[in-house]
């Protein structure tokens, strides 16, 4: 679901290891989009807005590019700014597990390990170029201190990322392909034609062949 926090993260421990390129553009500018989106849910001020803004850090991250490997610790909570990236599990075949896409607007974590300070179990990797905006655990915390309302924000997201979590697993054992497909549409709709039919079906657990049937079927209705 758009802004809830699923269970990955982006962690900026891995800056480390694989070094991003950071915006080579006003950081100011880029947080307009995040700003927007809070004041979805809660009234800011311009103070407040400033807070924020000096919190986050702006970065750019190539297709492919590996951003958490499983065992690290969250360093932060992404903000996608555009581009779309995922995050997965990988089975002992090879084989990978979506559990979430992160396109433009989504929020992306692995809640326990960012709270917690516990090794994450995901991976997560960009699927096109993506830039984001980064928010470190403790700017976090000192931000609920400065802007208290924040604190209830980002509750509901996790609270609404429970639920969305708890959601799809019960889809996953009672919900056809077809049906999970359905789902898969109403969440991410700018996603349907813009990312591999590959990644689609891992998601929602079936073989790219049997989407291509289902997607026909759509096609001809």
């Amino acid at each position: 679901m758009k802004d809830d926090l699923e269970d990955c993260i982006y962690f900026s421990s891995i800056l480390k290891e694989r070094p991003i390129n950071l915006f080579p553009i006003n950081i100011q500018m880029n947080c307009t989009s995040v700003i927007v989106n809070l004041k979805k849910h809660i009234t800011l001020t311009d103070e407040e807005c400033a807070v924020i803004a000096s919190k986050l850090r702006a970065v750019t991250v190539k297709k492919k590019q590996v951003l958490l490997q499983e065992g690290q610790i969250a360093r932060d909570v992404a903000f996608v700014l555009s581009g779309c990236l995922k995050s997965y599990s990988v089975d002992e075949n090879g084989f990978e597990h979506i559990l979430q896409f992160a396109p433009a607007e989504w929020w992306i974590t692995d809640m326990h390990s960012f709270i917690a300070e516990q090794p994450a179990h995901l991976i997560i990797d960009a699927i096109t170029d993506t830039e984001i905006l980064l928010l470190s655990r403790k700017d976090q915390l000192d931000m609920f201190e400065q802007v208290p309302k924040l604190e209830r924000y980002f509750r509901i997201l996790t609270e609404n990322s429970l639920v969305s979590s708890r959601q799809r697993n019960i889809d996953f054992v009672s919900l056809t392909g077809k049906q999970r497909y359905e789902n898969f549409c109403k969440t991410y709709p700018t996603l349907i034609n813009e990312i591999p039919q590959k990644l689609i079906a891992a998601y929602i657990g079936i073989t790219p062949e049997f989407l291509s049937k289902i997607r026909s079927t759509f096609q001809h209705q």
